[in-house]
């Protein structure tokens, strides 16, 4: 699957409105009719990961959209793969489970040796290895990743890797992992940014002998876990880039991720509203649809305005991404607004469902649960405030 976006002029910042990419959308929508709201209902119940839905999207070429034609992917522009995830989502199917291949291997392209990259990627690409597992959060320490405590010791010629890690979801799905671990102690550093370094683990050879993943059960069936390592052994062939410089290389590819995110986002919300709208029509009480009601209509009309104006930030981000321009307040503030948009479409249908909202046949109660996790991941909605209050506003630092 090759689609080739409209030649843009190198640096200029183009905005596309209306449906853009309507051939890989409708690609995209002929999949996913064959995973039915049925299908998910059954793995939501079951805590089951979707291993056939991971299986067609790898097939179609979607998961290797974002890597380049040389190493066997489609080459696309980050738009396009976040017209990806937004169309699996408004199809009322979950994205999750193969955004992160899409993001992580950004690290390993823009900053990877030539040999990494030529080991990999064609791998990634053709659906012989899954990268999905991203190993960034720890349970003491949270969104202050600069004070992780995982270690990776250099031992002879190995690096020894020590620590824990929380909330690496589909880790026991994946056969690598980005991993960030601390490789000099933060009292001999200069800058608390430094002395981190990026990892590629094999987790099938590291899996018991010095790594051990455990399941998380959670409000949605996302497929989390915490991964412990003791004394994992990381061959240095698997360092990415320099010793010290990973969480500048994580960082790089964060904008990436929030503006990915916040199309899987508004394809939730599109869904949702969707399904908020069909409803208020057909139901009648008191002799009349209940969408004629201004206390049911006037949320939904609210939750449409909030994801459009989502939907261009989202948009905007994208393209100075592209364009190779700053791009860090636009992905932040696009994640933001996704994510406040997308929670009150789903309170909107869940309110205009009423009791039925409850049901689990109607699938808003599943959907309801998967859109309140943005406001909290990748990035909390707090931190967006206070990167937007000190990088852009210029106020003081806050944390």
């Amino acid at each position: 699957m090759t689609v080739h976006s409209p030649e843009t002029p190198e640096g200029e910042v183009t905005v596309a409105l209306g449906e853009d990419y309507p051939d890989l959308r409708e690609s995209v929508r002929r999949i996913c009719k064959d995973f039915p709201s049925e299908y998910w209902r059954k793995l939501d119940e079951a805590r089951a990961y979707p291993t056939e839905f991971v299986q067609a999207m790898t097939a179609s070429g979607f998961l290797g959209a974002l890597i380049p034609e040389e190493y066997g992917g489609s080459g696309l522009p980050l738009r396009a793969a976040a017209v990806i995830l937004e169309e699996i989502n408004a199809c009322g199917c979950t994205a999750s489970p193969v955004h992160a291949q899409m993001y992580i291997m950004g690290t390993l392209l823009r900053h990877g040796s030539d040999e990494q990259k030529r080991r990999y990627l064609p791998k990634i690409a053709s659906g012989q290895l899954r990268l999905q597992a991203f190993g960034v959060t720890e349970p003491t320490t949270g969104s202050d990743t600069t004070q992780l405590r995982t270690r990776a010791e250099k031992r002879g010629n190995v690096y020894v890797v020590n620590g824990q890690k929380v909330w690496t979801s589909r880790a026991l799905h994946s056969d690598l992992m980005l991993l960030l671990a601390r490789t000099t102690p933060v009292d001999q550093v200069k800058k608390r940014t430094e002395g981190l370094s990026t990892f590629i683990i094999d987790l099938r050879e590291a899996r018991g002998h010095g790594m051990e993943i455990r399941p998380i059960k959670a409000l949605i069936n996302h497929n989390t876990t915490e991964v412990f390592f003791d004394n994992l052994e990381v061959p240095p062939e698997n360092l990415i880039g320099e010793e010290g410089q990973g969480f500048r290389y994580i960082l790089d590819g964060m904008n990436a991720e929030r503006i990915l995110v916040a199309s899987e986002c508004i394809g939730d919300g599109r869904w949702l509203l969707d399904k908020g709208v069909a409803y208020a029509n057909q139901r009648r009480v008191f002799g009349r649809p209940i969408g004629q009601n201004q206390g049911v209509q006037f949320p939904l009309a609210r939750a449409y305005a909030e994801l459009e104006a989502a939907d261009m930030m989202a948009r905007r981000a994208a393209a100075l991404f592209e364009a190779g321009k700053p791009c860090g307040p636009d992905a932040n503030m696009a994640k933001l607004l996704a994510s406040e948009a997308t929670w009150h479409a789903a309170e909107a249908a869940m309110q205009t469902h009423g009791g039925f909202g409850f049901a689990q046949e109607y699938d808003v109660e599943r959907k309801w649960r998967e859109a309140r996790i943005y406001q909290t991941a990748p990035i909390s909605t707090n931190l967006v405030l206070a990167y937007l209050g000190q990088h852009v506003l210029g106020l003081p630092r806050s944390y």
